[in-house]
């Protein structure tokens, strides 16, 4: 139940035992039941906080959720953009959204928009060998009971039925544990690709880039898009977009900047038309170090959208060989979906949770 902290509820620390989870509950359980005088929805909300901080799946996800929110509680209301600088600007001047061809797009019909989801990491046991087992031990039971045993074969037969029975009920329980923290997750975000919002009301550039990602990213059934996110232990926001998929994320900045030729030198600084760019700042690389560094096994890199600020033409070349590179709206569609493509039906829960907490809302 929204609002109610399970922990404060039963009285508990949040490092509390399950037999202290089951002692507070047994105990409040006396005074709150219906039967005694409680009432039937305080009751039921105590039941509801036990069964959660009782089940080690649920409980491990309610403590994600209570630690993410407080995160952001903490946060100043409404998100705070870090201040740059965009020169060249014409106010009266509207960029125009990018138009491809399909045909133009070539990772587009190796994809499948309907293949099934692949949730990562695998928890659990996998069905075929659970099955394979209880199938086992089905058959060992029906075959000790229909041959007629000598007590010795008959004592050797009932060691080896409750042995393997055993192992056969842990691994039903892992099984139905993994299960039930795949339909929480799923029950929570199955449906949802898109987190948070671009800057409306102020970066035109950002709303292109989210209709860019909707319009043709989404053709990937594991990609995850988020608008607004910021680094660990900040503020503002610090990173446009992010586009999740598999174990590769991809930082997006959307820039309003001068037309002209871009491109970055090895020290990752970028130029225009030969002379090093000083309309513009992005906190980009820095942010695709810092994510480096919190998603150790996830490929990392960013993207500079740049979309002109006044009539003309922006350009740029194909630089694989660093992490952060200037890109038209073309240029990402096609490279960026190419790369993400190559594990186009894959969600990492563990990935998808860490960047979420970095949401802005």
């Amino acid at each position: 139940m929204r609002g109610v902290d399970y922990y404060e509820l039963l009285g508990l620390r949040r490092d509390a035992s399950a037999a202290e989870v089951k002692s507070a509950y047994r105990t409040l359980a006396r005074t709150m039941h219906p039967d005694v005088g409680g009432s039937d929805s305080d009751f039921r909300l105590l039941q509801e906080a036990y069964d959660t901080l009782a089940d080690p799946v649920r409980r491990a996800a309610y403590d994600r959720k209570r630690a993410s929110k407080t995160r952001r509680a903490a946060r100043p209301a409404g998100p705070r953009r870090r201040p740059g600088r965009d020169f060249g600007e014409d106010p009266d001047y509207v960029p125009k959204p990018p138009r491809l061809r399909l045909d133009d797009i070539p990772w587009w019909d190796l994809v499948d928009p309907e293949a099934r989801v692949r949730y990562l990491p695998v928890i659990g046991p996998k069905r075929g060998p659970t099955l394979a087992l209880v199938g086992a031990w089905s058959l060992l039971l029906v075959a000790g009971l229909a041959a007629h045993l000598n007590t010795a074969l008959m004592a050797t037969w009932v060691g080896l039925l409750i042995g393997s029975g055993a192992g056969v009920v842990i691994l039903l329980r892992r099984h139905l544990n993994a299960h039930r923290a795949r339909r929480l997750f799923t029950a929570e975000f199955g449906d949802q690709r898109i987190f948070g919002m671009p800057d409306l009301k102020h970066e035109r550039a950002q709303v292109l880039t989210a209709d860019l990602c909707a319009k043709y990213l989404m053709r990937l059934p594991g990609v995850r898009v988020f608008h607004g996110l910021t680094r660990p232990d900040e503020e503002l926001i610090d990173v446009d977009h992010a586009v999740l998929c598999g174990r590769r994320l991809v930082l997006v900045e959307s820039k309003s900047w001068l037309p002209g030729h871009y491109t970055v030198d090895e020290a990752g600084e970028l130029w225009r038309n030969g002379h090093p760019f000083r309309g513009g700042e992005s906190v980009l690389g820095d942010c695709v170090a810092t994510f480096e560094e919190l998603l150790p096994e996830v490929e990392v890199c960013g993207a500079v959208l740049i979309y002109p600020s006044r009539a003309g033409e922006v350009t740029t070349i194909d630089q694989p060989e660093h992490q952060v590179v200037p890109m038209t709206p073309e240029q990402f569609v096609r490279d960026v979906g190419r790369w993400l493509a190559e594990d186009a039906t894959t969600v990492d829960r563990e990935v998808f949770t860490a960047v979420l907490d970095q949401l802005v809302e």
